[in-house]
């Protein structure tokens, strides 16, 4: 006996459509894979996380460097490439940086890539 599936109605623009809302001029995606790169390390993304639930959501250098088990300088390393990717914000007081998670940095880059 022959089964007969139903096939689905053949939709062009369905199985085209772009992955991102458009093409991205190279200066903008340059930026977008600098913001992306700097998020492809899991050290900085619980140093994204600590900072954000800091109080007041800030850390301190000084308060960074026990839980992810690393050097104030590699740590600063660290903060450095997120500062530079736009991703959190640095503000000396006295001998200590401290730091905050950009807002809207997170959105910004995931609608770089949304349809």
């Amino acid at each position: 006996m022959t089964t007969v599936i139903p096939l689905l109605p053949s939709d062009a623009e369905a199985c085209c459509t772009p992955v991102t809302g458009g093409i991205l001029a190279v200066e903008e995606a340059e930026r977008i894979a600098h913001t992306f790169k700097a998020l492809g390390d899991p050290t900085r993304l619980r140093l994204l996380s600590l900072i954000a639930a800091g109080e007041g959501g800030e850390a301190c250098i000084c308060d960074l460097t026990e839980p992810v088990g690393l050097s104030q300088p590699t740590v600063s390393h660290h903060m450095k490439m997120l500062v530079d990717a736009g991703l959190a914000t640095r503000e000396q007081r006295g001998r200590w940086a401290y730091f905050r998670v950009v807002p809207d940095a997170l959105e910004r880059a995931a609608r770089a890539i949304q349809p």
